[in-house]
């Protein structure tokens, strides 16, 4: 018997919603809900480099999160400095380069320092990209490129497509294969 080959993805996005549903619908807070995500997130993170994809991007806190209830929004920059401390040495052990994907002005200051800091400690690391997307919406993100090439002054004559696309916070990573919405909600 012949195995088939199966094709892997290059780069799978996944979009972790519906924590909060999950734990309302377990009974639980919905801070627990966001502590079961980043656990299962950390678990999809080694399946998938095991699994032979090259780059994995978890789109955790959009721009439009800021809108929550201030409490939950505290409770999650927290979780998250939490979880990079506790595996940025599987991190780096593990070969993974970390990506910061987002704005940068408005997570908390010691979160900025210690992602920015994992993003440092793993630049060479070249076997398994992972992105996470923190204070990220595409709409935003081409807002901020926009004002890069316009900082640069360069006339409107010469932006393009190719220009915009290395001023993105995704600049030079390939284009996703797969995108997985955990909650199975469609945007309308």
């Amino acid at each position: 018997m012949r195995k088939s080959k199966v094709a892997v993805p290059q780069h799978i996005v996944i979009i972790p919603d519906g924590n909060r549903r999950w734990a309302k619908k377990h009974g639980l807070a919905p801070v627990e809900g966001h502590k079961k995500g980043l656990d299962t997130a950390f678990r999809i993170v080694k399946a998938s480099k095991n699994l032979g994809v090259k780059v994995l991007t978890l789109w955790s806190f959009s721009t439009e999160n800021w809108s929550r209830p201030r409490k939950e929004v505290h409770y999650l920059m927290r979780i998250y400095q939490i979880f990079f401390k506790k595996h940025v040495k599987e991190l780096i052990a593990e070969g993974i380069r970390f990506k910061w994907l987002g704005r940068r002005d408005r997570v908390p200051k010691t979160l900025k320092i210690l992602l920015e800091k994992i993003e440092r400690e793993t630049a060479k690391n070249k076997n398994y990209i992972l992105n996470i997307c923190l204070d990220y919406g595409g709409r935003d993100e081409i807002v901020r490129a926009v004002r890069k090439i316009m900082k640069n002054k360069v006339i409107p004559s010469k932006v393009n497509e190719d220009l915009i696309n290395k001023n993105l916070d995704t600049a030079g990573a390939p284009d996703p294969d797969l995108l997985i919405r955990t909650s199975g909600e469609k945007r309308k």
